[in-house]
C-alpha cells in the first residue's frame, strides 16, 4: 500500500453519496430532460389546432406524414420521394411501423378521424424516438474531456425551440458519437459513426476537411484514412440497398438539393429582398464554400501552433451554414455541439444563442406575415438574418483569435487570457500532444 492511499483510508458512505453531486452525467441528462419537456409543451398549441407560425411550434414531422405517403402507408425511398438522405427516411418508416404496432392505422380510404388519430400518434412516437436520440448526444458528450460543458448543451434554448421542427437529432447523435470515438483513439470507429451521420444529414461529411489538415500537419495520417475508410464504409453499407431497389427514389434527394434555388434564410435570399438578385445561388454557394474551405486549410495548417479538431470543426460548420442556399430554423442545432467544443463559454454561448433567437421569432413571424409592413417591406426580416449571420462569424472570429493566440483558448488557458498554455488538445484522440510531421519545416518559411 502506498503511503497515499495509507493515509487516505477507505472511502465512507458519506463520501460515497456525496460523489454523485459532483458527477455531471446525472445532471446534464437531467437537464436535458427538463429542456425536451418544455419542448414537448411547446408542442400543445399546435397540437390543439393553433396557427403553427403564430404559436411558433411548427414541425415537418405531421405534414409530412400525409406528404410523402406515410398516411397511405408508403415506405420511403420505394413507393414515395423523400428529399432526406437514406437513415432520415429509414427513421420516418420505422416511426411508422410503431405506429401501427401501437395501434394506428395507415393505407387509403381511411376515415379521416382515424388518420388524425394516427397522425397524432406518429408524432408522439417521433418525439420519443428523437428523445432518446437527444440523450445519446449529452451522454457522448459528458464522456469528452470536459463533461460539464455538455449542460450548454441540455439547457440550450435552441433545443426547446428548434427540437421537434426535423428529425435532426439522428444526426447529432451519429456526430457526436464519432467524436467520443476520435477521443478515444479509435478512428476507424469514429469514420463508421460519421458516415452513418452522412447517411442522415450531409453536414458530418465537413469534418473530414479539417481532420485532414490536422492529421497531415501532425504526421498521423493513417488514422486519418482509417476514419475515411470507415465513413466510406458505413455510407455505402446503408445506401447501396435503397440505391438497388429504387434508383429514382435514392437520387430524388439528391436532384432535389441541386436544383433547389436560393430559399429562407439564407445570405442569397436577404440580398433577393434587399433588391440584389443572385442569379444563381448554387455557383455562388459553391464558389465561396471553395474559397472559405481553402482560406480555413491554410489557416490550420499555417497557424504557430496545431488548432485543435473542434475550432476546425466549428470554423466549417459557420461556412457552410452562412454560405448554403437555406438556413432552417433548426441548424441551430447542427452548430451548437461545435459551439460548446470549440468556445465553451457561458458569455459566448448566450450572445450567439440570443442572435439565433432574434432569427427564430422572425422566420415565423414573416412566414406569417407578421414582419412586414404595410408597403410589403421584409426589412426586420432581412435585419434578422443579418443578425443571425453576425453572430455566428463573430463566434468563428473568436475561435480564428483562439487559434492564432491559444492563451485566449478557454480550453487551452482554462486559467483565462494571459495564463499558461496548458493543454494540447484533449479530445483530438491520436492528434493530442502529437508532435509536428518533418514536412512542417517548410511551415515557418510559408508563414
Amino acid at each position: 500500500m502506498s503511503g497515499v492511499g495509507a493515509l487516505r483510508g477507505t472511502i465512507g458512505r458519506r463520501a460515497e453519496r456525496a460523489g454523485l453531486w459532483f458527477n455531471p452525467q446525472p445532471w446534464v441528462l437531467l437537464a436535458g430532460t427538463a429542456s425536451y419537456l418544455v419542448l414537448m409543451l411547446r408542442q400543445i398549441p399546435c397540437l390543439a389546432g393553433a396557427p403553427v407560425y403564430q404559436a411558433m411550434c411548427y414541425t415537418d414531422i405531421r405534414p409530412l406524414f400525409y406528404w410523402r405517403g406515410l398516411a397511405e402507408g408508403k415506405i420511403p425511398f420505394l413507393d414515395a420521394d423523400v428529399e432526406y438522405p437514406v437513415l432520415t427516411g429509414v427513421l420516418m418508416d420505422v416511426a411508422r411501423r410503431l405506429t401501427l404496432l401501437l395501434g394506428g392505422q395507415t393505407g387509403p380510404g381511411l376515415p379521416e378521424a382515424v388518420v388524425g388519430q394516427t397522425e397524432a400518434l406518429f408524432f408522439g412516437v417521433n418525439a420519443l424516438l428523437l428523445f432518446g436520440l437527444f440523450l445519446v448526444v449529452l451522454w457522448a458528450h459528458v464522456r469528452l474531456a470536459r463533461p460539464w460543458d455538455a449542460m450548454m448543451i441540455a439547457v440550450s434554448p435552441a433545443v426547446m425551440a428548434a427540437g421537434l421542427i426535423n428529425w435532426d437529432f439522428l444526426v447529432l447523435a451519429l456526430t457526436a458519437l464519432g467524436v467520443l470515438a476520435w477521443s478515444r483513439k479509435h478512428p476507424g470507429w469514429a469514420g463508421v459513426w460519421w458516415g452513418l451521420g452522412v447517411a442522415a444529414k450531409l453536414y458530418p461529411l465537413l469534418l473530414l476537411v479539417p481532420l485532414a489538415v490536422l492529421c497531415f500537419r501532425s504526421g498521423r495520417l493513417k488514422a486519418f484514412w482509417l476514419a475515411v475508410g470507415g465513413t466510406l464504409g458505413s455510407w455505402v453499407a446503408v445506401n447501396l440497398p435503397i440505391y438497388l431497389l429504387s434508383p429514382s427514389g435514392w437520387l430524388y434527394f439528391w436532384t432535389f438539393n441541386v436544383d433547389r434555388g436560393a430559399d429562407w434564410g439564407s445570405l442569397w435570399y436577404a440580398l433577393s429582398l434587399m433588391g440584389y438578385e443572385i442569379p444563381d445561388a448554387s455557383a455562388s454557394q459553391t464558389w465561396w464554400l471553395v474559397v472559405g474551405t481553402a482560406a480555413i486549410c491554410l489557416l490550420l495548417l499555417l497557424a504557430p501552433r496545431r488548432p485543435r479538431l473542434a475550432q476546425g470543426f466549428l470554423l466549417m460548420m459557420v461556412l457552410f451554414l452562412v454560405v448554403n442556399k437555406v438556413y432552417s430554423p433548426q441548424y441551430v442545432l447542427w452548430l451548437l455541439a461545435f459551439v460548446v467544443l470549440a468556445r465553451p463559454r457561458w458569455r459566448d454561448w448566450t450572445v450567439w444563442g440570443l442572435g439565433e433567437a432574434v432569427y427564430f421569432v422572425a422566420i415565423w413571424r414573416q412566414m406569417d406575415g407578421g414582419l412586414e409592413s404595410g408597403s410589403g417591406g421584409h426589412g426586420l426580416y432581412v435585419a434578422a438574418v443579418l443578425i443571425r449571420i453576425g453572430v455566428q462569424l463573430w463566434i468563428a472570429g473568436l475561435v480564428v483569435r483562439d487559434i492564432l493566440w491559444p492563451s485566449f483558448d478557454p480550453v487551452r488557458n482554462p486559467l483565462g487570457r494571459g495564463g499558461p498554455v496548458r493543454l494540447d488538445d484533449p479530445d483530438g484522440g491520436v492528434l493530442d500532444g502529437a508532435a509536428a510531421a518533418p514536412w512542417m519545416r517548410v511551415v515557418p518559411w510559408l508563414r
